[in-house]
């Protein structure tokens, strides 16, 4: 039997996400809803029906999206039922408290703020942020956005978490007329549950996963080239070695500042990471803006317990609202859900579609097309390779392909292959974009004696439904 005083301290509401999936497997999100369930345990039987009304998200924050009506129960079954007052003082009481953590939290965040500006008056224009609008409007510490995940069995190494969130698709949020960027944070399970997402909720989901890793871990958030504000993760390694992540592509970056007050040289060099200005960093337990004379971050000294340089927000502070169990705090992160696509089956349909409309293309050209299988298999050692690479940063097996192609490629014939990567499964998206490179399109309408075709799809599955889509296209043909 299920204790009914326990039950009522759980604070943590349902998270219901709705979402939208056109024919081609495209995700829409359409509404997150937070249900507090708990008036289910003041009704008889531990049996009670709810409808509530779903609002749209972002800008269509306040529009209804749909009535939604839910029936709740217990199981197992209750050793009492509480009276619904007591249920309803309940809720009222944390709701109080809510209110009075979250003025007591903005009262403070203000006063940091003026000290901040205090320090020095530019500081106003260093992208510092402390809170931001989630997916329904609702303005959030941004060290609630940020929680330690661990992946189970899915992920084995921080760098293998990397690649996984670099494989989630990448939208914007969308933006109805002018006015720039539409800000807009996601929860995780909105965003994992659409696959795809703005870089913060990138840097967000692998800066929780390299905490869940036992690394000291941050999300910074400043611009890159030509002042486009980003966000990115950052670690701080025991040595003093600070290592940015680019969330967006899996690439890893050593920060080596540099000395601002020595003289320039005559040719600049490229800068090693594609990061410009950076104004704070933050995880789930510390908030710190940058107060340095320059927010360069090839000039920036990643001290972070150098108040000097980093000016802290009270640990105390973010962690009455931003801590587990605290009421104004997102509800516990969902486990990572393991991935329901078999990687044999989808390669080798993706394979076959993309076989078809190469023919179709062909044939628009007035081009026979001839398939050349033991070519198409031998090309799958690279693609293993590649996808080892660019989880690891490191490139294995390249030799035994080259070898195996020389041996199969005749005398007197010429070899050429073209490689590309996608994060979605649609071949004929993919097939369209591959045409788009002269390269490519080169090998898909190549001409001459003895033209034989190849291709070769490997799907490499992640958590969540994400994934990595490898395509070569190869051809053989007499010289």
């Amino acid at each position: 039997m299920a204790d009914s005083t326990t039950m009522l301290s759980i604070s943590d509401p349902i998270h219901m996400v709705l979402i939208k999936t056109d024919i081609f497997g495209e995700t829409t999100l359409v509404a997150s809803y937070f249900l507090e369930w708990r008036s289910v345990l003041g009704s008889e039987n531990g049996v009670t029906s709810l409808t509530v009304e779903l609002m749209g998200v972002g800008t269509e924050s306040k529009v209804s999206v749909g009535i939604l009506n839910i029936k709740l129960e217990m199981c197992p079954p209750l050793n009492q039922t509480l009276s619904q007052e007591v249920v309803n003082t309940q809720l009222a009481l944390e709701r109080q408290k809510t209110a009075e953590k979250e003025r007591l939290f903005l009262v403070y965040a203000k006063q940091w703020w003026r000290e901040y500006l205090q320090i020095r008056p530019s500081h106003n224009s260093r992208l510092v942020k402390i809170f931001a609008q989630d997916e329904n409007g609702i303005n959030r510490p941004v060290c609630s956005y940020v929680k330690p995940l661990r992946a189970g069995r899915l992920l084995d190494t921080p760098r293998q978490a990397a690649r996984f969130v670099n494989v989630l698709g990448y939208e914007r949020a969308p933006v109805i007329g002018g006015g720039g960027k539409q800000e807009q944070w996601c929860t995780l399970l909105a965003f994992l549950c659409r696959n795809k997402g703005d870089c913060e909720d990138h840097a967000n989901l692998l800066c929780s996963l390299l905490l869940g890793y036992g690394l000291e871990a941050f999300v910074c958030v400043g611009t890159k080239a030509k002042g486009v504000p980003h966000a990115w993760v950052m670690t701080c390694g025991t040595d003093g070695t600070i290592t940015f992540w680019e969330s967006l592509t899996g690439h890893r970056y050593i920060h080596k500042p540099t000395n601002p007050d020595e003289p320039p040289v005559a040719e600049q060099p490229k800068p090693l990471y594609p990061y410009r200005t950076i104004g704070c960093v933050f995880n789930h337990q510390m908030f710190l803006g940058n107060c340095q004379p320059s927010d360069a971050v090839e000039t920036c000294v990643f001290d972070l317990n150098d108040e000097s340089k980093w000016k802290p927000m009270s640990e105390e502070a973010i962690k009455s609202v931003c801590a587990p169990g605290a009421t104004t705090s997102l509800p516990p992160f969902p486990p990572l859900c393991a991935s329901t696509i078999d990687a044999s089956v989808t390669s080798n349909e993706i394979e076959m579609q993309l076989r078809l409309l190469v023919s179709e293309h062909r044939k628009d050209l007035g081009l026979t097309t001839v398939w050349e299988d033991q070519l198409s298999y031998l090309l799958s050692p690279a693609l293993a390779s590649y996808e080892f690479e660019r989880t690891t940063s490191i490139s294995a097996g390249n030799e035994e392909f080259q070898d195996a192609i020389r041996r199969a490629v005749p005398d007197g014939h010429t070899f050429k292959g073209f490689p590309i990567h996608f994060v979605y499964r649609n071949a004929r998206r993919a097939f369209a974009t591959c045409l788009r490179s002269p390269f490519c399109e080169e090998i898909i309408c190549c001409r001459g004696d003895q033209v034989r075709l190849a291709v070769r799809v490997r799907v490499f599955t992640y958590p969540e439904s994400a994934c990595a889509v490898w395509i070569m296209f190869a051809c053989e043909c007499a010289s």
